[in-house]
């Protein structure tokens, strides 16, 4: 029997591998704002994927969950990875850290990789998360670049950059319960704005606008807003989650 919230589940999830592939091929052309973007529309995609699936009458798919966990390992694992290790500019700050970098971008994939075998495994049965989903790990290296990458807007660090993807790739694996993003749930709201303004102020920083300028404050001001309901989900999340077991519904 062909369901149509199954289809829809399963095209979401396609629209998030595509999304993810997208935001690589950016970055190797030197985009790295509209490589984010497409992460965070991704980020979308991945909430639409699971609330279609929930609503399906037929029995949870393992297909669905393995071609979910495919895609979220391309757009939230691969994707970042590039993101952390391929810089075209500002070349000559960035050319001695190199080698660390492409340490940290390969500990930060093998890290979502692992969370997400994990989840496809075992952890799919728990009503939380055991460890930071990736999208909300890839949301957090998000801020980590705008502020420190593209457009930095605290200046071009390095090590900002590698201590934070560090940060975000160990507490991918750590075994601290966060909360699943679903209707009712506490940071439903906070995650959701944080996720408009990082839309917001990835488009608005396409444009270059000078900095001082009112698009600059309108993108800075988006930013700081995804910097809060990020912190949000990281510190207030553990202390929100239901530990009540239910079978999740992959897509």
């Amino acid at each position: 029997m062909t369901d149509r919230w199954r289809v829809a589940a399963n095209l979401a999830t396609l629209a998030n591998a595509l999304l993810g592939l997208g935001a690589i091929l950016y970055v190797l052309a030197g985009n790295k704002l509209w490589a984010m973007f497409l992460v965070v529309a991704a980020i979308g995609f991945d909430g639409l994927d699971g609330m279609f699936s929930r609503r399906s009458p037929l029995p949870p798919s393992p297909f669905g969950r393995y071609a979910d966990s495919v895609a979220d390992a391309v757009t939230f694992g691969v994707a970042p990875a590039f993101l952390i290790a391929v810089h075209t500019s500002n070349v000559g700050l960035w050319s001695p850290w190199n080698p660390w970098l492409l340490f940290v971008a390969g500990g930060y994939l093998a890290a979502a990789i692992a969370r997400l075998v994990y989840f496809t495994a075992r952890g799919f049965q728990r009503s939380y998360f055991l460890g930071v989903p990736t999208p909300q790990a890839a949301l957090a290296l998000v801020v980590a670049l705008l502020f420190h990458d593209t457009p930095a807007f605290q200046s071009v660090q390095p090590i900002a950059i590698l201590i934070g993807a560090s940060v975000i790739a160990l507490l991918m694996v750590a075994p601290v319960p966060y909360p699943k993003i679903r209707s009712g749930a506490t940071l439903r709201l906070p995650m959701a704005v944080a996720g408009a303004a990082a839309a917001v102020a990835l488009v608005v920083l396409q444009f270059r606008p000078a900095v001082g300028s009112p698009f600059y404050l309108i993108a800075l001001v988006a930013a700081y807003v995804l910097l809060v309901g990020v912190a949000a989900y990281y510190l207030v999340g553990p202390f929100t989650v239901d530990r009540t077991p239910h079978p999740a519904a992959p897509g």
